[in-house]
Parts: C-alpha cells; structure tokens; sequence
C-alpha cells in the first residue's frame, strides 16, 4: 500500500494525525500533512482507511 496526500487539497487541519500520528505529521514549514512512514505493518491499514475516510478535503488516497 502507498499512501498519497495531495498537497493542492490538503488545508492542514492535521485531522489524519490525530487520527494516524504513527503514519502522519503536519509540516509546520508548509502547513500541510505528509507521511512519515511508508513501511505499513497490516495494523495500520485499519488506522491508514480511517484517516482516509475523515479527511474533509478528501487529500488523502492509498493505492
């Protein structure tokens, strides 16, 4: 699975790191999300699904 944020949507309401602080942290320098960890262990899936269902911007996608 990769996880994408797409920086054009994302308004940095850090929602996803709330919700997923192992796999994403708001950049304070561009005051969006990003992913901080690309190797996903089968339990983040379930936590990685739910940020992407909460983000109001829909920014968020994994393939």
């Amino acid at each position: 699975m990769e996880v994408k944020i797409d920086k054009d949507l994302c308004t940095g309401c850090g929602l996803c790191e709330e919700t997923c602080p192992d796999i994403f942290k708001l950049n304070e320098d561009e005051d969006i999300a990003e992913v901080i960890k690309n190797d996903y262990e089968e339990n983040d899936e379930e936590c990685i699904e739910e940020a992407i269902e909460s983000c109001p911007t829909e920014a968020i996608s994994a393939d």
